[in-house]
């Protein structure tokens, strides 16, 4: 999944939503110096994407994929997953996803001392652009793989996955909806067996 459904599958815990938005930047047990929620965090993210990358509904929408993008189609598949959640928010949250998202970004504000490096780079250009909000809408995703195959210095052809989105748009919701209820069923249980 992607930043939206890791901060969403946080439950509004700050030291998880942390630890779940960070957790990419972090290689290996190199987090021990963090506070405990946020390297629980860390971990409820690592099992999340576990629990993503082996799911059969996920690989069928991959499948659709990676013909054209091969290893990148998990990433792209992703983005495509947070679209759909923002796009649909309102069934997954009483929160606006406007509020959602300020909040969020409050909270990174509050704790931008203990974020990675990588993370403080990125978060002018997210708030700026917002892109947790702009997830919803079409152009905000294409504006993402343009983004992510800028930096695989075009290699991925990232860019034109939205032409896939487009083409398929229906099936993929369809399963995104479908495993997306599961994913938060498994992050609920995990996240509770942290406390």
């Amino acid at each position: 999944m992607n930043f939206l459904a890791h901060i969403y599958l946080s439950f509004e815990d700050d030291g998880i939503t942390i630890g779940n938005f960070i957790a990419d930047s972090i290689r290996g047990n190199r987090y021990k110096h963090l506070p405990e929620r946020i390297q629980q965090g860390i971990m409820l993210h690592r099992a999340i994407d576990t629990y993503t990358d082996k799911h059969p509904t996920v690989r069928q929408s991959t499948k659709r994929l990676h013909q054209n993008y091969s290893h990148y189609s998990g990433v792209i598949v992703d983005i495509f997953y947070d679209h759909f959640l923002a796009k649909n928010w309102s069934d997954y949250s009483d929160t606006p996803l406007p509020i959602f998202t300020e909040n969020f970004y409050t909270l990174l504000e509050s704790n931008y001392a203990l974020l990675p490096i990588g993370v403080k780079r990125m978060m002018p250009y997210m708030i700026k652009d917002n892109w947790l909000l702009n997830y919803a809408n079409m152009e905000g995703i294409s504006r993402v793989l343009n983004g992510i195959d800028r930096r695989t210095q075009n290699r991925s052809k990232m860019n034109f996955a939205i032409l896939d989105l487009e083409e398929h748009y229906s099936l993929f919701e369809m399963e995104f909806t479908e495993f997306f209820g599961e994913l938060v069923t498994y992050a609920r249980q995990k996240y509770i067996s942290l406390a």
